[in-house]
């Protein structure tokens, strides 16, 4: 890579990291800069995937005080959210080449649907909490069976499973969303981790963007978990989608 290339790489890094903490859909920042740099789909989804992982404990321990008294919760989610990727992660590697380059432009033009519609998420999630009195401490079955289709989806591309994962559990949970928040970090951070490890074990990974984005995704979790609420959530989705738009283009057309 050029010294243009490593920058652009590690600033992607940065970004992706604080978004992930903040929104999710940070996949959308890094992955097309890996294919502008030359790296074949797969090389650079699973890349992403591995470099991402610090960045994402550091979401975490940047939101660690939201996590208090959420273990029950955790424990429950987890177990869904890790069989999951291990599914997702075994799609990635199983299925041809060629269907990762099918799937993923449907896979990021639904994430950046996800992205845009967010706001008036949100509002209805609110909305609904303010009316419920009786929503279950933990959700449901029909919660579990959710979390364990995202993860699948995060086991296999990610992108924008955050946003995906916060709108669950709005729906189900009659919690703060920023307590929210913090466990859709965790989640997040345990299907990276999961699919990082098998990736490592059996695909062909480029080491020098993993560390670039490793490097550059530490320093934008705590970014995101300091400042990230106080940035115009308008300016991070318009980022967002514009990059994932050109992640689309350039599957689609080369």
């Amino acid at each position: 890579m050029t010294w243009l290339e490593i920058v652009a790489v590690f600033v992607a890094g940065i970004a992706a990291g604080g978004i992930n903490t903040v929104v999710g859909s940070g996949t959308l920042i890094t992955f097309p800069v890996l294919l502008a740099v030359g790296l074949p789909p797969v090389t650079a989804n699973v890349s992403n995937t591995v470099g991402l992982v610090p960045g994402s404990l550091s979401g975490v321990i940047g939101y660690r005080r939201e996590l208090a008294g959420q273990r029950a919760r955790l424990l429950r989610f987890s177990v869904a959210s890790l069989l999951g990727a291990a599914l997702g992660a075994v799609l990635l590697l199983t299925l041809p080449a060629g269907a990762f380059a099918a799937i993923v432009p449907v896979l990021i033009i639904a994430a950046l649907v996800l992205v845009v519609v967010q706001p008036r998420l949100a509002a209805w999630v609110r909305e609904r909490q303010r009316e419920s009195d009786n929503a279950p401490t933990h959700g449901g079955p029909l919660l579990l069976a959710a979390i364990f289709g995202t993860g699948i989806y995060g086991g296999y591309f990610g992108a924008a499973q955050g946003v995906l994962l916060l709108g669950l559990l709005g729906v189900f949970v009659h919690e703060d969303i920023q307590r929210l928040n913090a466990v859709k970090n965790v989640l997040a951070l345990l299907v990276n981790a999961l699919s990082a490890a098998i990736f490592i074990a059996v695909a062909e990974i480029d080491w020098r963007v993993v560390g670039l984005i490793a490097a550059g995704s530490i320093i934008g979790g705590q970014l995101g978990a300091r400042v990230g609420r106080r940035l115009p959530p308008n300016v991070l989705r318009a980022v967002i989608v514009v990059v994932g738009t050109i992640a689309v283009l350039r599957l689609l057309f080369g």
